[in-house]
């Protein structure tokens, strides 16, 4: 199995997945740039171009993040990286991951636009992301991950995408809970060894 990612991508979240479920896997870089990687044309891989694809053992290649998290954490239900599909919580599990996908992913990945002045874009945290942050920090106030249940692939993308805070100048000072969710998480076995892996630093 292969995990296709370019460093501080979406990538993260399902290679901090994958160590967390304990699946063999191997890491292949791709350069955003060329859209290219040590095996050749990345389109070959995924006509998309983007980033995470997680290809098979069969062959069968698997994108867009909430998904590639979806099927890591069916493919090991004993580390109970999501709830039982046939449990309420299940449900509760795949609103976050759609919330992580569409507010706040799409929040943030707006702030790295080319089009887009600084003034616009601080205006644009202040009216579109900090409503949602002050969303997330309040749930985080009271539970130390997303689910009561406890850590699911749902923390792993939203640390990710929080993890870029510093390169798009989202201050997130005024958010206690999310800062200590970030430290939460950030001692994390799997995602120090992601990070060292990535070459990342949140520093």
């Amino acid at each position: 199995m292969k995990l296709y990612y370019s460093p501080g991508s979406l990538g993260l979240a399902p290679h901090i997945a994958l160590r967390e479920a304990g699946l063999d896997f191997n890491l292949v870089r791709v350069d955003f740039r060329t859209k290219t990687t040590v095996e050749g044309d990345y389109f070959k891989v995924t006509p998309k171009g983007f980033v995470p694809a997680l290809k098979l053992d069969d062959g069968e290649v698997i994108t867009e993040a909430p998904v590639v998290l979806q099927w890591i954490a069916d493919h090991s239900p004993e580390r109970k990286l999501m709830p039982a599909s046939d449990s309420p919580e299940h449900y509760r599990a795949l609103e976050w991951l759609n919330y992580v996908a569409t507010d706040i992913y799409k929040g943030y990945h707006t702030l790295f636009s080319p089009f887009l002045d600084v003034g616009s874009k601080l205006r644009y945290i202040e009216g579109y992301l900090g409503p949602r942050l002050s969303y997330l920090d309040e749930h985080l106030s009271k539970n130390e991950h997303l689910l009561e249940s406890g850590f699911s692939v749902a923390d792993a993308f939203l640390f990710n995408i929080l993890s870029w805070s510093p390169r798009v100048r989202v201050d997130p000072s005024g958010f206690t809970a999310l800062q200590q969710f970030i430290a939460r998480m950030s001692e994390r076995p799997s995602v120090q060894a992601s990070l060292k892996a990535e070459g990342i630093s949140l520093k």
